[in-house]
C-alpha cells in the first residue's frame, strides 16, 4: 500500500510522539518481569528491542526526512 509522501510524514511522527513511548514503557515492564540476566545478555536485549519497534515502520519512514522537492 503506497501512502501519498504528506501522509507518511503524519504517520511517522504520529508514530515517533505515540507509539514509540507506549513501546518503550511495555518493552521495559515485560524485560522487568523476568530476573536480571548477565549485563552482555541484558545489552543484547535492549538492543533488539531497539531495533524490533522499527522495522514493521520501515517503509514509512523511507524518505520522510528528505526534502518535499527531492522525493
Amino acid at each position: 500500500m503506497r501512502f501519498r509522501f504528506r501522509t507518511r510524514r503524519r504517520m511517522a511522527l504520529l508514530i515517533l510522539i505515540v507509539w514509540l513511548p507506549v513501546y518503550v514503557v511495555l518493552a521495559i515492564t515485560v524485560i522487568n518481569m523476568f530476573d536480571r540476566p548477565p549485563v552482555f545478555v541484558e545489552f543484547l536485549t535492549y538492543v533488539g528491542v531497539g531495533v524490533a519497534w522499527a522495522l514493521p515502520f520501515r517503509s514509512i519512514f523511507r524518505g520522510v526526512g528528505r526534502d518535499e522537492s527531492n522525493r
